[in-house]
Protein backbone atom coordinates (compact mmCIF):
# COMPACT_ATOMS: atom_id res chain seq x y z
CA UNK A 1 0.00 0.00 0.00
CA UNK A 2 1.37 3.43 -0.94
CA UNK A 3 -0.72 5.49 1.48
CA UNK A 4 -3.72 4.98 3.67
CA UNK A 5 -5.87 8.09 3.89
CA UNK A 6 -7.05 8.46 7.47
CA UNK A 7 -8.27 12.01 7.17
CA UNK A 8 -11.76 10.88 8.08
CA UNK A 9 -12.32 9.88 11.68
CA UNK A 10 -13.12 6.20 11.86
CA UNK A 11 -15.79 6.99 14.40
CA UNK A 12 -17.66 8.62 11.54
CA UNK A 13 -17.41 5.57 9.30
CA UNK A 14 -19.77 5.36 6.36
CA UNK A 15 -23.36 4.60 7.22
CA UNK A 16 -25.26 2.19 5.01
CA UNK A 17 -28.54 4.06 5.06
CA UNK A 18 -30.53 4.01 1.86
CA UNK A 19 -29.76 7.28 0.21
CA UNK A 20 -29.47 9.04 -3.15
CA UNK A 21 -28.19 12.22 -4.76
CA UNK A 22 -30.36 13.86 -7.42
CA UNK A 23 -31.15 16.85 -9.63
CA UNK A 24 -33.76 18.31 -11.97
CA UNK A 25 -32.31 20.53 -14.69
CA UNK A 26 -34.33 23.01 -16.72
CA UNK A 27 -34.13 22.84 -20.52
CA UNK A 28 -32.68 26.36 -20.40
CA UNK A 29 -29.56 24.98 -18.71
CA UNK A 30 -28.83 22.06 -21.03
CA UNK A 31 -26.72 22.00 -24.16
CA UNK A 32 -29.51 20.69 -26.40
CA UNK A 33 -32.53 22.40 -24.81
CA UNK A 34 -34.03 19.25 -23.23
CA UNK A 35 -34.65 18.89 -19.46
CA UNK A 36 -32.83 16.32 -17.34
CA UNK A 37 -33.84 14.25 -14.34
CA UNK A 38 -30.91 12.58 -12.53
CA UNK A 39 -30.63 10.10 -9.69
CA UNK A 40 -27.49 8.53 -8.29
CA UNK A 41 -29.00 5.59 -6.43
CA UNK A 42 -27.66 4.34 -3.09
CA UNK A 43 -29.31 1.23 -1.70
CA UNK A 44 -28.76 -2.04 0.07
CA UNK A 45 -29.92 -3.78 -3.13
CA UNK A 46 -26.63 -4.34 -4.94
CA UNK A 47 -28.19 -5.87 -8.06
CA UNK A 48 -30.47 -3.72 -10.19
CA UNK A 49 -32.06 -4.18 -13.62
CA UNK A 50 -33.96 -2.15 -16.21
CA UNK A 51 -37.25 -3.41 -17.64
CA UNK A 52 -39.94 -2.26 -20.05
CA UNK A 53 -43.63 -2.62 -19.25
CA UNK A 54 -45.86 -2.57 -22.36
CA UNK A 55 -49.02 -0.49 -22.50
CA UNK A 56 -52.18 -2.12 -21.22
CA UNK A 57 -55.61 -1.20 -19.97
CA UNK A 58 -55.12 1.87 -17.78
CA UNK A 59 -51.32 1.53 -18.03
CA UNK A 60 -48.93 3.65 -20.08
CA UNK A 61 -45.90 1.90 -21.54
CA UNK A 62 -42.90 2.62 -19.33
CA UNK A 63 -39.23 1.84 -18.74
CA UNK A 64 -37.87 1.75 -15.20
CA UNK A 65 -35.12 0.71 -12.82
CA UNK A 66 -35.94 -2.16 -10.43
CA UNK A 67 -34.25 -4.31 -7.82
CA UNK A 68 -33.16 -7.61 -9.37
CA UNK A 69 -35.11 -9.42 -6.65
CA UNK A 70 -38.36 -7.76 -7.78
CA UNK A 71 -39.45 -10.52 -10.16
CA UNK A 72 -42.85 -8.93 -10.84
CA UNK A 73 -41.48 -5.39 -11.30
CA UNK A 74 -43.80 -3.96 -8.67
CA UNK A 75 -41.48 -1.24 -7.31
CA UNK A 76 -39.94 1.23 -9.76
CA UNK A 77 -37.01 3.30 -8.48
CA UNK A 78 -36.70 5.62 -11.47
CA UNK A 79 -38.30 5.64 -14.89
CA UNK A 80 -40.36 7.31 -17.59
CA UNK A 81 -43.40 6.52 -19.71
CA UNK A 82 -44.76 6.93 -23.24
CA UNK A 83 -46.32 10.28 -22.30
CA UNK A 84 -42.95 11.82 -21.47
CA UNK A 85 -43.59 11.73 -17.73
CA UNK A 86 -40.54 10.74 -15.65
CA UNK A 87 -40.05 10.19 -11.93
CA UNK A 88 -37.43 9.31 -9.33
CA UNK A 89 -37.01 9.67 -5.57
CA UNK A 90 -34.53 10.22 -2.79
CA UNK A 91 -35.20 8.97 0.71
CA UNK A 92 -35.84 11.71 3.26
CA UNK A 93 -35.15 11.44 6.97
CA UNK A 94 -36.69 14.62 8.40
CA UNK A 95 -40.34 14.54 7.25
CA UNK A 96 -42.09 11.69 9.07
CA UNK A 97 -44.27 13.07 11.88
CA UNK A 98 -46.53 10.14 12.74
CA UNK A 99 -46.51 6.74 14.39
CA UNK A 100 -46.98 4.63 11.26
CA UNK A 101 -45.11 1.38 11.86
CA UNK A 102 -41.84 0.88 9.98
CA UNK A 103 -43.16 -2.34 8.43
CA UNK A 104 -45.76 -0.22 6.64
CA UNK A 105 -43.18 2.21 5.23
CA UNK A 106 -40.80 2.15 2.24
CA UNK A 107 -43.60 2.20 -0.34
CA UNK A 108 -41.90 4.80 -2.57
CA UNK A 109 -41.27 2.26 -5.33
CA UNK A 110 -44.94 1.26 -5.33
CA UNK A 111 -46.03 4.90 -5.63
CA UNK A 112 -43.63 5.48 -8.51
CA UNK A 113 -44.83 2.36 -10.33
CA UNK A 114 -48.41 3.67 -10.11
CA UNK A 115 -47.27 7.09 -11.30
CA UNK A 116 -45.50 5.66 -14.34
CA UNK A 117 -48.60 3.68 -15.19
CA UNK A 118 -51.07 6.55 -14.85
CA UNK A 119 -49.48 10.04 -14.95
CA UNK A 120 -48.94 12.34 -17.93
CA UNK A 121 -47.97 15.55 -16.17
CA UNK A 122 -46.49 16.98 -12.99
CA UNK A 123 -50.01 18.05 -11.99
CA UNK A 124 -51.23 14.47 -12.52
CA UNK A 125 -48.67 13.32 -9.99
CA UNK A 126 -49.86 15.91 -7.49
CA UNK A 127 -53.40 14.63 -7.93
CA UNK A 128 -52.16 11.08 -7.45
CA UNK A 129 -50.51 11.97 -4.14
CA UNK A 130 -53.72 13.68 -3.05
CA UNK A 131 -56.03 10.79 -3.93
CA UNK A 132 -54.00 7.69 -2.96
CA UNK A 133 -55.15 6.04 0.30
CA UNK A 134 -53.35 7.29 3.40
CA UNK A 135 -50.97 6.65 5.00
CA UNK A 136 -48.88 6.49 1.85
CA UNK A 137 -46.03 4.61 3.50
CA UNK A 138 -43.42 7.09 2.23
CA UNK A 139 -40.89 9.64 3.44
CA UNK A 140 -39.27 10.93 0.29
CA UNK A 141 -38.45 13.66 -2.15
CA UNK A 142 -40.12 12.68 -5.45
CA UNK A 143 -38.63 14.39 -8.51
CA UNK A 144 -40.70 14.56 -11.71
CA UNK A 145 -40.61 16.11 -15.18
CA UNK A 146 -43.13 15.97 -18.03
CA UNK A 147 -43.37 16.56 -21.77
CA UNK A 148 -44.77 20.08 -21.28
CA UNK A 149 -41.76 21.68 -19.60
CA UNK A 150 -42.93 20.96 -16.06
CA UNK A 151 -40.62 19.84 -13.30
CA UNK A 152 -40.89 19.65 -9.52
CA UNK A 153 -39.89 17.99 -6.30
CA UNK A 154 -42.64 16.77 -4.00
CA UNK A 155 -41.37 16.43 -0.43
CA UNK A 156 -43.79 13.80 0.78
CA UNK A 157 -44.65 12.00 4.01
CA UNK A 158 -47.54 9.72 4.89
CA UNK A 159 -50.23 12.40 4.81
CA UNK A 160 -48.92 15.63 3.28
CA UNK A 161 -46.51 16.99 0.68
CA UNK A 162 -44.83 20.26 -0.27
CA UNK A 163 -44.24 21.07 -3.94
CA UNK A 164 -41.14 22.89 -5.24
CA UNK A 165 -41.43 23.86 -8.92
CA UNK A 166 -38.47 23.99 -11.29
CA UNK A 167 -39.79 27.22 -12.83
CA UNK A 168 -39.23 28.94 -9.47
CA UNK A 169 -35.58 27.84 -9.17
CA UNK A 170 -33.41 30.95 -9.76
CA UNK A 171 -30.57 28.93 -11.33
CA UNK A 172 -32.79 26.61 -13.37
CA UNK A 173 -31.85 23.58 -11.29
CA UNK A 174 -33.20 21.83 -8.19
CA UNK A 175 -31.25 19.28 -6.17
CA UNK A 176 -32.09 16.97 -3.29
CA UNK A 177 -30.26 14.35 -1.26
CA UNK A 178 -31.66 12.78 1.92
CA UNK A 179 -33.39 15.54 3.74
CA UNK A 180 -36.30 17.77 2.79
CA UNK A 181 -36.25 21.56 2.73
CA UNK A 182 -39.73 21.59 4.26
CA UNK A 183 -38.73 19.14 7.01
CA UNK A 184 -37.23 19.56 10.45
CA UNK A 185 -34.07 21.69 10.57
CA UNK A 186 -30.70 19.95 10.83
CA UNK A 187 -32.20 16.46 10.65
CA UNK A 188 -31.90 14.01 7.81
CA UNK A 189 -28.81 13.12 5.79
CA UNK A 190 -26.91 14.02 2.65
CA UNK A 191 -25.84 17.56 3.58
CA UNK A 192 -22.23 16.97 2.57
CA UNK A 193 -23.21 15.25 -0.69
CA UNK A 194 -25.47 18.18 -1.51
CA UNK A 195 -22.53 20.57 -1.14
CA UNK A 196 -20.38 18.22 -3.22
CA UNK A 197 -22.99 18.38 -5.96
CA UNK A 198 -23.29 22.17 -5.83
CA UNK A 199 -19.52 22.50 -6.21
CA UNK A 200 -19.31 20.06 -9.12
CA UNK A 201 -22.18 21.60 -11.11
CA UNK A 202 -21.41 25.28 -10.48
CA UNK A 203 -19.60 25.88 -13.78
CA UNK A 204 -22.23 23.96 -15.74
CA UNK A 205 -24.94 26.16 -14.21
CA UNK A 206 -22.98 29.25 -15.24
CA UNK A 207 -22.31 27.95 -18.77
CA UNK A 208 -25.76 26.34 -19.28
CA UNK A 209 -24.06 23.31 -20.84
CA UNK A 210 -25.50 20.34 -18.95
CA UNK A 211 -25.62 16.97 -20.71
CA UNK A 212 -26.44 13.55 -19.24
CA UNK A 213 -22.78 12.63 -19.06
CA UNK A 214 -22.10 15.54 -16.70
CA UNK A 215 -23.97 13.41 -14.19
CA UNK A 216 -23.14 9.83 -15.17
CA UNK A 217 -19.45 10.38 -16.03
CA UNK A 218 -18.52 13.25 -13.73
CA UNK A 219 -20.63 13.54 -10.60
CA UNK A 220 -21.09 9.78 -10.26
CA UNK A 221 -17.37 9.11 -10.75
CA UNK A 222 -15.79 11.98 -8.79
CA UNK A 223 -14.44 11.82 -5.23
CA UNK A 224 -14.74 15.47 -4.22
CA UNK A 225 -15.40 16.17 -0.53
CA UNK A 226 -16.87 19.58 0.35
CA UNK A 227 -16.06 19.54 4.07
CA UNK A 228 -12.39 18.85 3.41
CA UNK A 229 -12.39 21.08 0.34
CA UNK A 230 -10.45 18.45 -1.57
CA UNK A 231 -10.93 16.29 -4.64
CA UNK A 232 -9.33 12.89 -4.06
CA UNK A 233 -10.07 11.69 -7.59
CA UNK A 234 -6.59 12.15 -9.02
CA UNK A 235 -4.47 12.51 -5.87
CA UNK A 236 -2.43 9.40 -6.55
CA UNK A 237 -3.74 7.67 -3.43
CA UNK A 238 -4.25 3.95 -3.17
CA UNK A 239 -6.79 3.92 -0.33
CA UNK A 240 -9.39 6.31 1.06
CA UNK A 241 -12.25 5.96 3.53
CA UNK A 242 -15.70 5.77 1.91
CA UNK A 243 -17.42 8.69 3.64
CA UNK A 244 -19.80 11.31 2.20
CA UNK A 245 -18.77 11.18 -1.46
CA UNK A 246 -21.46 11.08 -4.14
CA UNK A 247 -20.31 7.61 -5.30
CA UNK A 248 -20.46 5.22 -2.33
CA UNK A 249 -20.04 1.52 -1.70
CA UNK A 250 -23.82 1.19 -1.72
CA UNK A 251 -24.24 3.04 -5.02
CA UNK A 252 -26.07 0.82 -7.51
CA UNK A 253 -26.92 3.03 -10.51
CA UNK A 254 -26.61 6.48 -11.99
CA UNK A 255 -29.62 7.26 -14.21
CA UNK A 256 -30.25 10.43 -16.17
CA UNK A 257 -33.55 10.78 -18.01
CA UNK A 258 -33.46 13.22 -20.90
CA UNK A 259 -36.86 14.73 -21.69
CA UNK A 260 -38.07 16.38 -24.89
CA UNK A 261 -38.37 19.81 -26.44
CA UNK A 262 -41.88 21.30 -26.71
CA UNK A 263 -43.78 19.58 -29.51
CA UNK A 264 -41.47 16.58 -29.80
CA UNK A 265 -42.81 13.05 -29.64
CA UNK A 266 -42.69 11.86 -25.98
CA UNK A 267 -41.47 8.49 -27.27
CA UNK A 268 -38.07 10.11 -27.81
CA UNK A 269 -37.57 10.47 -24.07
CA UNK A 270 -34.48 8.44 -23.11
CA UNK A 271 -32.78 7.10 -20.00
CA UNK A 272 -28.99 7.10 -19.88
CA UNK A 273 -27.73 4.66 -17.27
CA UNK A 274 -24.57 3.43 -15.58
CA UNK A 275 -25.90 0.25 -13.99
CA UNK A 276 -24.31 -1.45 -11.00
CA UNK A 277 -21.57 0.54 -9.26
CA UNK A 278 -21.36 3.78 -11.34
CA UNK A 279 -17.57 4.31 -11.12
CA UNK A 280 -17.10 0.87 -12.73
CA UNK A 281 -20.01 0.92 -15.16
CA UNK A 282 -20.48 1.12 -18.90
CA UNK A 283 -22.98 3.68 -20.20
CA UNK A 284 -26.11 2.40 -21.89
CA UNK A 285 -29.24 3.98 -23.42
CA UNK A 286 -32.74 2.69 -22.65
CA UNK A 287 -35.69 3.56 -24.89
CA UNK A 288 -39.34 2.64 -25.20
CA UNK A 289 -40.44 -0.07 -27.64
CA UNK A 290 -39.93 -3.82 -27.74
CA UNK A 291 -36.20 -3.55 -28.38
CA UNK A 292 -35.59 -0.30 -26.51
CA UNK A 293 -33.99 -1.80 -23.41
CA UNK A 294 -30.72 -3.66 -24.13
CA UNK A 295 -30.89 -7.31 -23.06
CA UNK A 296 -27.80 -6.95 -20.88
CA UNK A 297 -29.73 -4.47 -18.69
CA UNK A 298 -32.71 -6.76 -18.25
CA UNK A 299 -33.09 -9.32 -15.47
CA UNK A 300 -32.46 -12.34 -17.69
CA UNK A 301 -29.73 -13.94 -15.58
CA UNK A 302 -30.33 -16.28 -12.61
CA UNK A 303 -32.12 -14.61 -9.68
CA UNK A 304 -33.28 -11.83 -11.98
CA UNK A 305 -29.80 -10.39 -12.35
CA UNK A 306 -28.68 -8.20 -15.24
CA UNK A 307 -25.66 -9.37 -17.22
CA UNK A 308 -24.13 -5.88 -17.20
CA UNK A 309 -24.85 -5.33 -13.52
CA UNK A 310 -23.14 -8.61 -12.59
CA UNK A 311 -20.09 -7.61 -14.60
CA UNK A 312 -19.92 -4.20 -12.93
CA UNK A 313 -20.51 -5.52 -9.40
CA UNK A 314 -17.56 -7.89 -9.85
CA UNK A 315 -15.38 -4.84 -10.55
CA UNK A 316 -16.85 -3.07 -7.51
CA UNK A 317 -15.71 -5.94 -5.29
CA UNK A 318 -12.16 -5.30 -6.50
CA UNK A 319 -12.54 -1.68 -5.38
CA UNK A 320 -13.84 -2.79 -1.94
CA UNK A 321 -11.77 -5.96 -1.41
CA UNK A 322 -11.51 -6.01 2.40
CA UNK A 323 -14.29 -8.08 3.95
CA UNK A 324 -13.28 -8.50 7.60
CA UNK A 325 -13.87 -6.00 10.39
CA UNK A 326 -14.50 -2.47 9.11
CA UNK A 327 -12.86 -3.32 5.81
CA UNK A 328 -15.94 -2.55 3.75
CA UNK A 329 -15.42 1.14 4.54
CA UNK A 330 -12.05 1.27 2.77
CA UNK A 331 -12.06 2.07 -0.93
CA UNK A 332 -9.13 1.11 -3.12
CA UNK A 333 -9.27 4.26 -5.23
CA UNK A 334 -6.13 3.14 -7.02
CA UNK A 335 -8.36 0.62 -8.84
CA UNK A 336 -10.35 3.58 -10.20
CA UNK A 337 -7.65 6.20 -10.72
CA UNK A 338 -3.88 5.69 -10.76
CA UNK A 339 -0.68 7.14 -12.18
CA UNK A 340 -0.54 4.51 -14.92
CA UNK A 341 -3.97 5.54 -16.23
CA UNK A 342 -5.27 1.98 -15.93
CA UNK A 343 -8.01 2.59 -13.36
CA UNK A 344 -11.55 1.60 -14.19
CA UNK A 345 -12.78 5.21 -14.28
CA UNK A 346 -9.83 6.31 -16.39
CA UNK A 347 -10.64 3.63 -18.96
CA UNK A 348 -14.41 3.80 -18.83
CA UNK A 349 -15.05 7.55 -18.89
CA UNK A 350 -13.60 8.13 -22.39
CA UNK A 351 -15.23 4.92 -23.63
CA UNK A 352 -18.58 6.02 -22.21
CA UNK A 353 -18.31 9.46 -23.77
CA UNK A 354 -17.62 7.79 -27.13
CA UNK A 355 -20.67 5.55 -26.59
CA UNK A 356 -22.77 8.58 -25.65
CA UNK A 357 -21.88 10.29 -28.92
CA UNK A 358 -22.58 7.09 -30.86
CA UNK A 359 -25.95 6.57 -29.18
CA UNK A 360 -26.84 10.21 -29.71
CA UNK A 361 -26.48 9.80 -33.45
CA UNK A 362 -28.94 6.90 -33.29
CA UNK A 363 -31.24 8.90 -31.06
CA UNK A 364 -31.21 11.91 -33.37
CA UNK A 365 -32.24 9.67 -36.28
CA UNK A 366 -35.12 8.38 -34.15
CA UNK A 367 -36.12 11.94 -33.26
CA UNK A 368 -36.20 12.94 -36.92
CA UNK A 369 -38.32 9.92 -37.74
CA UNK A 370 -40.82 10.34 -34.88
CA UNK A 371 -41.00 14.12 -34.90
CA UNK A 372 -42.05 14.48 -38.56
Amino acid sequence: MKRLLLTFALALSAACSFACTSAIVSASKTLNGRPLLWKHRDTGEENNKVERTPAGEGVYEHVALYNASDSLNREAWMGYNSEGFAIMNTASYNLKDDDVNEKDMDKEGVVMKIALSQCRTVDDFERLLTTLPKPLGVEANFGVIDAYGGGAYFETNNYTFTRFDLKDAPDGILIRTNYSYSGRDDEGMGYVREENEKHLIAQHVADADFTPIVFTERLSKTYYHSVLGQDFTNEGLEWIVDQDFIPRRISSASCCIEGIKPGENPATTVMWIDLGFPPCSELRMALLGENGVPEELQGKMPNGHSELCDRVVARKHEVFPIKRGNGKQYLNIGRLYNAQGTGYCQQLIPENITLYNKYNKQLNKLRKKLNK
